[in-house]
């Protein structure tokens, strides 16, 4: 959350790197809340916003739209319960939508700034071990890819990391009536809707599936990728190892990242330089998932390596083909999964 601004490319693509999603620990449930409002951004929506529980997305907005609808089929239940829900919510997402532009507005003034790519993000929500039932709430935001607010739930104050961000701080923490409403939402109300989305997802979100793990190379000179895709839940690792050891130097290891349909993917790369041949065999890529017994393992196999090298190479133009359309859903769900956003409160940054 600390990428400097610069460009409009490095802006676009900052987006994609500010909401890093903290994943939950067995037994946590998680509800999560994101909005992104942009200015000036070309081809993209002034405001954004996705719901995610366990880090699926269950609800969708935007300003094009401009109608909150669902993204997984058991969020229609709802309606049972609350018939005017997707009514409800929509006129609450366009609320603040018309906040998100004052924000941006008022924090042009704060930064001194007239016009060009701006973008304001916020995420707010829960955890709830359902083991301890303990709760945590949180809320942050960013703009222009630096962290701007965040609120701490244990000593009930906002933590202003940057001079701008002040008297927004001052004016939240001395609204005492504002205080206690956010000690009873983060302890009480999330909580409950949290609940009760599980209860909605039920047999979905509590499902485990394995991932087709693939290994992955672009030159002769380059790290070795070990990918996994397709597996649920995040709570997940990846690894290679030397024998029966983890390895933890010559290794790189990428953040769980969501898929456009709710599964996840992962990656792990290996630097194979000075590798003997002859250690290849003592090398493998494994992919554990917790509540699992099996691991998928995947030995370091030159044979099993798709590359988009030269066929001359000795590696047929199919892998390279397979290589390339892998990298491009790579791509693709990271995009997809990372420009994703809500909220149902309303906080003015004045």
């Amino acid at each position: 959350m600390r990428i400097k601004p610069g460009s409009v490319t490095m802006k676009l693509l900052l987006v994609l790197f500010l909401l890093v999603i903290s994943r939950a620990a067995a037994g946590k449930h998680s509800l999560k809340y994101f909005f992104t409002s942009s200015s000036e951004v070309p081809k993209f929506p002034e405001f954004v916003a996705v719901y995610l529980v366990n880090e699926v997305q269950i609800i969708h907005y935007d300003s094009n739209t401009r109608r909150a609808e669902p993204k997984q089929d058991w969020m229609n239940k709802i309606t049972e319960d609350d018939p005017t829900f997707w009514d409800d919510e929509t006129e609450r997402l366009k609320l603040n939508q018309q906040t998100s532009k004052v924000n941006i507005k008022i924090l042009k003034q704060r930064f001194n700034q007239t016009g060009g790519l701006h973008i304001v993000q916020v995420m707010y929500g829960c955890d709830w071990d359902d083991k301890t039932d303990e709760v945590n709430g949180f809320e942050q935001y960013g703009y222009d890819g630096e962290d701007f607010l965040s609120y701490d739930l244990k000593t009930e104050t906002w933590i202003a990391p940057r001079p701008q961000a002040v008297t927004t701080k001052l004016r939240l923490d001395n609204n005492k009536s504002y205080q206690t409403y956010l000690k009873y939402y983060f302890t009480q109300e999330c909580p409950e809707w949290l609940k009760k989305f599980l209860n909605y997802g039920g047999s979905s979100l509590m499902r485990k599936d394995l991932p087709s793990v693939s290994l992955l190379q672009k030159t002769p000179s380059s790290p070795l990728t070990c990918h996994a895709t397709g597996f649920y839940p995040d709570r997940a690792d990846l690894f290679w190892k030397k024998d029966e050891e983890e390895l933890h130097e010559d290794v790189v290891k990428g953040e769980i990242l969501p898929n456009h349909d709710g599964s996840f993917q992962m990656s792990v790369d290996l630097d194979l330089s000075g590798l003997k041949d002859e250690d290849w065999g003592r090398y493998s890529c494994v992919f554990h998932l917790a509540g699992v017994q099996e691991d998928v393992l995947i030995p370091l196999d030159k044979r099993v390596i798709l590359t988009n090298w030269s066929s001359d190479e000795g590696f047929p133009f199919a892998a390279a083909a397979a290589f390339g359309f892998v990298c491009m859903i790579i791509l693709t769900s990271y995009i997809s999964g990372r420009l994703i956003d809500k909220w149902c409160r309303r906080i003015n940054i004045a």
